[in-house]
């Protein structure tokens, strides 16, 4: 492994691409089952895949940029493993929590609170970690 590999980084970025594929695959199956092309056409239940699908989306790959250049600054093993356990298992929360009917939740919310507790911490360590250099 060289000082520039970003193994860990793409090991959860392979993780949470599966997540995604999962979640678009039901947005598909949904679809075509219900014969709906384009938009959520005022589905409740295809706009709630949806939007399980886009929050991943909106969230996954800025914390896999902070987890890269966590990786490239010589962050230690555990703790790039540390934040891609979170952010994982954030985003899988949620989907799940979001995805229900009735939603969960207590996973909906626990997710989202790893999540964004993962990119506070983790760019609040890469400011630091600037600062100091």
């Amino acid at each position: 492994m060289s000082s520039f590999s970003l193994d860990i980084t793409a090991f959860y970025a392979g993780l949470l691409t599966l997540l995604l594929l999962a979640l678009t695959a039901r947005v598909i199956v949904y679809r075509r089952t219900n014969k709906l092309s384009l938009g959520d056409t005022g589905d409740s239940i295809l706009l709630q895949r949806m939007r399980a699908q886009a929050n991943l989306t909106e969230y996954a790959p800025l914390g896999l940029i902070l987890m890269a250049l966590a990786e490239l600054q010589g962050a230690p093993a555990a703790a790039v493993h540390l934040m891609g356990a979170v952010l994982l298992a954030g985003r899988l929360m949620h989907a799940i929590g979001f995805s229900r009917r009735p939603q969960i939740m207590p996973l909906r919310v626990g997710g989202m609170v790893l999540t964004l507790s993962m990119l506070l911490v983790s760019a609040l360590a890469l400011i630091a970690h600037s600062i100091a250099q």
